[in-house]
Order: C-alpha cells, then sequence, then structure tokens
C-alpha cells in the first residue's frame, strides 16, 4: 500500500525535519507545498528584477525531495557574488536565479515546475499554495497593519513583542488547483514545524484551502515548535500553536505532536546567542488530551534545539500503522 503524505510550511525545518527522512521511502507518496510569500533578503531583488514567484522557500522543498547526483545539489544550493542584503543574506542562490530565470523565459509556472522536477530528479511532489503574486499581511493586538513576510518573521518597523491578531494575503487570491487535489485525496496532511506565521499558517490563506480541509478524510498532524518566537509566538503553549492552526485551516487537528524534554539550561543559551529571535521552550498546557497530544523527547541528543529527524520518521510511521 502507498501513503499520500502532503506536508505544509516554509523555512528550513520541514525540508530537514520531514521531508528528507521520509523520501526514501517507497510505501509513501509525498506531495509539498510552501506559501510563495517569502519577501526577505535576495529574493526581493530577484522578484522584482524578473517580475517574478518567491523562488527561496520552494527551493529547500525540491532540494529536500531530490535524488539528483551531489553535482546538481551543490549548484543548486551555490551562492555567488558579494551583494549584502537585509537580513544578512550575502549573494544570489544560484537556484532563485535559476528558478525565477526558468519562469521568465517559459512564461509559465507549471512549465517550470515541470523543468525543476526532471532537472533535480525530485521523487512526489513539490508545490506552491499559489501562482500568483500576492502580500503576506499580519493585524497586530493595537490594530496596526504590518506589509511583508520578512517584516513578520523578523521584526525592524514595529514593536516585536505586540501579539500577531491574524494574518491575510493582499490580493485575495486562489489556491493553486494540485494542492487543492492533493488536500482531499491525502491519507496524512503534516503540518510544521517552523515559524508559525510566517512559514505555516500562511500556506492555507488562499482562497479554497479551507474547503479542501473540510472534504478531505485525511488525519491532520500538526508538529508543534520546540521554541517560541519574539515577534510571533511570544508565551505560546503548545495548545496556543494548535489552536491557531486550527482557526486557519477551518477543522480539528487529530494529533499534535510536541517535545516534552526539558535540556540543561547552558544547551538552551547557546543555541540562543545563535538565534536571537527565540525565546524559550513551548510551554505544555496542563490536562491535554493523551489521544490528540502527543508528548515525546523530539529533540538531538547534544547541540541545537532542533528536532531529530529520525524521531520524528519513526512517529509518523506509528501514526500510519
Amino acid at each position: 500500500m502507498q501513503y499520500k503524505i502532503v506536508c505544509f510550511g516554509g523555512g528550513n525545518a520541514i525540508p530537514k525535519v520531514v521531508l528528507e527522512p521520509l523520501k526514501k521511502c517507497s510505501f509513501l507518496k509525498i506531495v509539498s507545498v510552501t506559501s510563495m510569500l517569502d519577501s526577505g533578503g535576495s529574493t526581493r531583488e530577484i522578484c522584482e528584477e524578473f517580475s517574478a514567484l518567491p523562488p527561496g522557500d520552494i527551493k529547500k522543498h525540491l532540494l529536500a525531495l531530490s535524488f539528483a547526483p551531489s553535482w546538481k545539489r551543490k549548484l543548486f544550493s551555490l551562492r555567488f557574488g558579494k551583494w549584502k542584503f537585509p537580513g544578512g543574506h550575502i549573494g544570489h542562490s544560484f537556484a532563485n536565479i535559476f528558478i525565477a530565470g526558468l519562469e521568465k523565459i517559459t512564461g509559465s509556472y507549471k512549465k517550470t515546475l515541470k523543468i525543476l522536477h526532471n532537472f533535480m530528479e525530485v521523487k512526489g511532489e513539490v508545490l506552491p499554495a499559489i501562482i500568483k503574486k500576492a502580500d503576506l499581511w499580519a493585524e497586530l493586538e493595537n490594530g496596526k497593519l504590518i506589509k511583508g513576510e520578512d517584516e513578520i518573521d523578523v521584526p525592524k518597523k514595529h514593536k516585536g513583542n505586540l501579539k500577531i491578531k491574524r494574518i491575510f494575503i493582499k490580493p485575495k487570491v486562489s489556491a493553486y488547483p494540485p494542492v487543492l487535489q492533493a488536500i482531499k485525496k491525502a491519507d496524512l496532511i503534516i503540518i510544521g514545524p517552523g515559524d508559525l506565521y510566517s512559514s505555516i499558517l500562511c500556506c492555507f490563506l488562499a482562497k479554497g484551502i479551507k474547503s479542501a480541509f473540510l472534504k478531505t478524510k485525511g488525519k491532520k498532524l500538526f508538529l508543534c515548535p520546540a521554541m517560541t518566537k519574539f515577534g510571533e509566538t511570544q508565551g505560546f503553549s503548545v495548545k496556543d500553536f494548535a489552536d491557531e492552526v486550527e482557526k486557519y485551516i477551518g477543522t480539528s487537528l487529530d494529533w499534535v505532536l510536541y517535545n516534552n524534554f526539558f535540556p540543561e539550561k547552558s544547551r538552551i543559551e547557546t543555541y540562543k546567542k545563535e538565534h536571537p529571535e527565540l525565546l524559550e521552550l513551548v510551554r505544555i498546557d496542563k490536562k491535554l488530551s493523551k489521544e490528540k497530544f502527543i508528548g515525546k523527547n523530539l529533540l538531538l541528543k547534544e547541540g541545537p534545539i532542533e528536532y531529530n529527524p529520525l524521531k520524528i520518521k519513526r512517529i509518523i510511521f506509528s501514526l500510519l500503522k
């Protein structure tokens, strides 16, 4: 039997923690979806110059599901040039320029995706949530509106201690149809991990997504982040994360997987020095339903406060059974 799995999220977490560990499993058909709302660093420059969709996150998904030889993977990851962009990015990524260039010369994102899948020898499918340009917006608790994924991700022009009331996209565009079909046909939908508003929930803002979630018979698993983040989830508990996800998908989650291991303080402080935007380990609520909320030690044995891909893989397999 082959299980159909659909994975949602952007950034670096889901490619490393979910996609790469699962791609070698012959009994899984994987579809990964990213929001296409990235607006930071060199991405902004490429989008403006080529009038292209943001290539950054979809590049990471393609790499994660790629079975291409090492030279292609290294070329795809190559960054060149000495330009310095906001956010600390130096130079352009070869993959970003390649993807934007393909979109420019083909005039079709569907054709671009086909070429990319063939070139990177991708197992499964990598899909954009939308294929029309849109901006991510957030309304803060004081009513102020913030424009741009980059500003929401790393507050620079607004007070990051203000809570996000809601996020939305302008213009309100429709979801890419293959994404809706994938949701409806899925056996398991995996959401996250990653930054809640700027990487995960922004995948669900296009028209048609909520309706597809209501129609699917697939089980829905949310991988709750290990730590809270300044500007997005300060003070959040496991249930706070889950409640926000359910609000944006329009239905209930079947499982919420969260980390219940608290490593030594020195390890946490070392990691926070490298990632000052991260605040604390996510608070665990009392009396969580054990049928829905699954607490495990999900962390690497040492080093970064990050999830162990093999642990995540084993738990996903147990849930499929």
